[in-house]
């Protein structure tokens, strides 16, 4: 079966449809195609467990999920696709699987579609196995081995005595789960299983590394140890020889698929006299007869020896720092890639800069920065308060003949309405108001009032006006108000004027 098939196709469209991203992106991770899950997918599933609104246990759950179809092709990537996350996801990703009970359930896995299908089934099994004792390990120490600091003060060389001997026995068990894959090169017949044997040789070259280096920590302490104490840590050297000769053939199986020999480390072992010193220190401790041995020889050993080790956690570290360094370098192509494209997409829009010609353009356009005239807002306090004072109370012979309307020729009104005078002549045919029509004292004012109801304006002579206007100032100069008004309505002539319609 190769290409993705139709329930592959259905499954992603439901995600789709229920907006979950995450069980998408987990379904196309694991499909029915004969291949290792895509890197893409694989990059999103890393970059959700680094944010803090993605549901942990969903995701592990959807991985979970796709573990019970009857393909050994969904099964095998779902196991790859958890694997990677834990490797390179973000630690809380493996924090959660630690706190469950129980991770896959595969141990009586097995696909009969097919011959493939019953030879994949036998590395499934193996592989569950494996990532069950990750977890297991991660839940007894609260690290993971492969991510352990290293080196003279790391983690495994500076624990002390008591805690050493419990820790190495689970860095054991995890190696021994490792190690059961047994898979030779033959087998590795397809891209799924290419992709877990190459997560299986990173994970063995660094827990190895740690091995190691607790084996360093446990054979410096050896001779200063109780009875009990070397006696348990005898045997843990014991296992140490059986798995270094183990992890040798494993590493020649990776060679043989095509892995570079730079990215193979070298194993050096430590010489067989070491063994035969700490069985003899442990005979002593037990009272047994053993041969006498100096001090001086014994320490020549044990230096010997841990050098040996160092030399071989050297080359450990070695490629390790070479594949983060090869994987850091292929980060930096890809963002470069990104970059280059993102600058390509941006070369193609089109620019909206202004031209001569163009509608929006500002060009040759001075822009007043003038503030705007707000027409709804109230004028100041002080100046209006100043001008009706004077409109008001300030009536006097020094009237100003600016305040006229001279472009329409009309009379200035003053505050006081019905009471308006002109400066000057107004036009010939100008328009006037006769106040005797307006005060209703003549019988023909009388009569337009009854007629029409309306105030009508009516045409003054100019003579008339000019007579009023020269009384009018000689009479406003009384300092009642009162007063003036009187003169005012008596110099205007109320009652005795003629009507001019």
């Amino acid at each position: 079966m190769s290409g993705q098939s139709i329930t592959d196709r259905i499954t992603a469209a439901q995600h789709s449809v229920t907006g979950s991203a995450v069980s998408k992106t987990v379904c196309k991770a694991t499909t029915h195609e004969i291949m290792g899950p895509k890197k893409k997918h694989l990059d999103y599933l890393i970059h959700c467990t680094n944010e803090m609104n993605v549901n942990i246990p969903q995701l592990a759950d959807s991985l979970f999920e796709r573990t019970t179809s009857t393909s050994w092709v969904v099964v095998f990537k779902s196991l790859i696709a958890t694997h990677h996350l834990m490797v390179y996801g973000n630690e809380r990703f493996v924090q959660y699987l630690a706190s469950r009970n129980t991770l896959f359930n595969l141990s009586n896995f097995l696909d009969k579609s097919g011959l493939q299908g019953y030879d994949m089934s036998t590395f499934i099994r193996r592989y569950s196995r494996y990532l069950n004792e990750k977890a297991v390990s991660y839940r007894q120490v609260a690290f993971d081995f492969t991510k352990v600091k290293r080196g003279v003060d790391g983690v495994m060389r500076t624990m002390n005595t008591e805690k050493l001997l419990k820790t190495i026995p689970i860095i054991q068990n995890q190696m021994d789960a490792l190690l059961d894959f047994n898979v030779n090169a033959n087998e590795l017949t397809n891209g799924v299983i290419n992709a877990g044997f190459m997560l299986l040789f990173k994970d063995s070259i660094r827990l190895f590394a740690a091995y190691n280096e607790g084996i360093i920590n446990l054979l410096e302490k050896y001779f200063d140890m109780k009875k009990t104490q070397c006696k348990e840590g005898l045997d843990i050297y014991k296992k140490f020889l059986t798995r270094m000769t183990r992890i040798s053939e494993f590493l020649k199986v990776a060679e043989q698929v095509g892995i570079d020999r730079g990215d193979i480390p070298d194993l050096s072992q430590a010489p067989s006299s070491l063994l035969e010193a700490l069985e003899q220190h442990l005979a002593s401790l037990e009272g047994k007869k053993v041969k006498d041995s100096t001090a001086a020889s014994r320490a020549s050993t044990l230096s010997n020896a841990v050098s040996s080790l160092a030399s071989t956690g050297m080359s450990f570290t070695k490629v390790d720092e070479r594949e983060k360094q090869a994987a850091l370098e292929e980060e930096q192509a890809r963002l470069k890639a990104l970059k280059e494209q993102r600058l390509k997409e941006l070369s193609k829009r089109p620019s909206f800069a202004t031209t001569d010609t163009s509608p929006v353009s500002t060009t040759g356009v001075t822009i007043s920065t003038a503030p705007a005239i707000d027409l709804f807002s109230t004028p100041s306090c002080s100046n209006g308060a100043l001008k009706m004072e004077s409109d008001l109370f300030d009536i006097q012979q020094t009237f100003n003949p600016s305040m006229q309307a001279s472009s329409t020729g009309l009379p200035v009104a003053t505050a006081w309405a019905g009471y308006s005078t002109a400066t000057q002549a107004p036009p010939p045919g100008a328009l006037q108001v006769d106040f005797e029509s307006v005060f209703g004292a003549k019988a023909s004012g009388a009569n337009n009032m009854e007629s029409d109801d309306i105030l009508k304006p009516t045409m003054v002579g100019s003579n008339q006006a000019l007579c009023s206007i020269n009384q009018l100032s000689d009479k406003l100069v009384g300092d009642d108000l009162d007063s003036s008004l009187a003169n005012l309505v008596g110099n205007l002539g109320i009652g005795n004027g003629t009507t001019k319609k």
